[in-house]
């Protein structure tokens, strides 16, 4: 289904997630982060970031990988993404909800 974000047509998912990853920009990325009422600082980014390059190499992202990716700690995560971190933040970085999620 379609949803106008940041001004754009993107395509979602009945949940809320962008199907078609090209269609995503950094604008979306805020508009989405409002919606879960996240304002987004450099550190978000960075860890928007990483999610988007491990989707890009097909690695599959769980809690405990991105714990002990280096980029944040759990806690952290926890921290920037208070409300289903890795599903939150999933949805802000326009990637497919990961298998690990509920």
């Amino acid at each position: 289904m379609e949803k106008i974000i940041a001004g754009k047509s993107i395509t979602v998912n009945d949940e809320g997630f962008m199907t078609d990853f090209k269609q995503w920009d950094k604008e979306i990325g805020d508009a989405l982060a409002k919606e879960s009422n996240i304002e987004m600082t450099p550190r978000h980014w960075e860890v928007i970031d990483y999610l988007q390059s491990e989707f890009k190499n097909e690695s599959p992202l769980s809690i405990r990988k991105i714990g002990k990716s280096g980029v944040v700690d759990i806690k952290e995560f926890y921290q920037l993404f208070p409300m289903a971190p890795l599903k939150t933040s999933s949805k802000i970085a326009g990637i497919p909800k990961p298998a690990s999620c509920i």
